[in-house]
């Protein structure tokens, strides 16, 4: 756990109770404290402790008892999860988690990158801003997202800038970070004072990255695909039709890379992934598509992931894995997964933009 750490009265603003007395400290008696500082943390979704089944158990119920994630009948679906999904899924997911774990450092590729992720922006920018603290966290799993509030709080941050890690806005990924955090801060005597980084579907930076990393991807190849899929995480149609705007940010996003890239509609096609249970989710779905092109006789193929800011189950499992075999057992010839920006340089170039221009106000960088 990080020590609290006091700022030097001259580099900073204080509040009004805190000014330093005649003799440049805090007035006589006044309890230690650590102040004047500005905390960044950016949030991830999450991972297990562990691919074993306890590990795997309490991650998937954290995450599927979270109701902006799964909008059911509280008690149906609390036997649902507790008697039939708890007590199969872990064994599952635990298995896929372990053919993609860091085994060096024992823990998930996602934990490992958003790390970086961190450590790579206080390199970048905390050199402009002895003010600035960066951390990281996760929705579900650990470090929680209320205890790195709380460290931050507690090393001298009053005002806290989150940083949800999902460039489209969705009530299951963006909104239930913020609910995480005024969750937390219900609890605090002394709140941070907190603002949120908006999502970032059209941020030049960001469109810029993801047309980079597609080209550069594809010079590596000895071989051109006949099409490419942008693959976005998919979220139940009757949350779209409730009015989450997830839908349209991904169209939004692809046709912009599109754009930037000077290739015709169907050369970069969108699809969603990942469904869960038998309620229909947004279309076109990518595992579908991916069988459909084969069969109809596209040999070569390439899929990148925009809406994930770190390769995880999800890119490295589900799509370099399960779909690459799907595309090859239905007569595909050549696959290619074009990696998450990740802690590339252009991948912590776009975190820099985001982070950049929210804290203006509160520092200039």
């Amino acid at each position: 756990m990080n020590k609290p750490v006091a700022v030097d009265a001259a580099q900073v603003a204080l509040t009004p109770a805190l000014r330093p007395g005649p003799d440049g400290g805090l007035p006589a008696g006044h309890p230690p404290v650590a102040y004047g500082r500005i905390g960044v943390l950016i949030v991830n979704l999450g991972t297990p402790d562990g691919t074993d089944y306890w590990s795997m158990r309490r991650y998937l119920k954290e995450f599927l008892s979270d109701r902006r994630v799964i909008e059911v009948n509280r008690v149906l679906w609390w036997f649902i999860l507790n008697v039939i999904i708890l007590s199969r899924r872990p064994q599952a997911k635990g298995r896929d988690y372990a053919t993609i774990w860091n085994k060096e450092r024992d823990e998930g590729p996602l934990r490992t990158i958003t790390r970086a992720q961190s450590e790579k922006l206080a390199a970048a920018l905390g050199v402009r801003s002895d003010r600035l603290v960066f951390d990281w966290a996760m929705r579900y799993g650990n470090p929680s997202v209320a205890s790195r509030i709380e460290a931050l709080q507690r090393q001298g941050c009053e005002r806290l800038l989150l940083v949800p890690l999902y460039p489209q806005y969705a009530a299951a990924t963006s909104a239930t970070v913020c609910d995480a955090a005024f969750d937390a801060l219900k609890k605090m005597r002394w709140q941070p004072v907190l603002r949120v980084a908006p999502h970032w579907p059209d941020e030049p930076a960001y469109i810029e990255a993801l047309a980079n990393s597609i080209t550069s991807e594809l010079a590596k190849l000895d071989w051109e695909p006949e099409l490419v899929l942008a693959s976005f995480h998919g979220i139940p149609k009757e949350y779209f039709d409730k009015g989450d705007p997830y839908h349209c940010y991904c169209y939004k996003t692809t046709r912009l890379v599109r754009e930037r890239l000077g290739w015709p509609e169907d050369r970069l096609r969108l699809t969603f992934q990942s469904r869960f249970g038998r309620a229909e989710w947004l279309q076109p779905y990518t595992d579908k598509t991916v069988e459909a092109l084969a069969k109809s006789g596209v040999k070569r193929l390439a899929v990148l992931t925009p809406g994930f800011v770190a390769d995880c189950l999800e890119t490295l499992e589900e799509i370099a894995g399960e779909n690459a075999e799907i595309f090859h057992h239905n007569g595909g010839e050549k696959f290619h997964f074009i990696p998450c920006l990740n802690d590339s340089p252009d991948g912590i170039k776009v975190l820099e933009a985001v982070v950049t221009r929210e804290l203006k106000g509160w520092a200039e960088l």
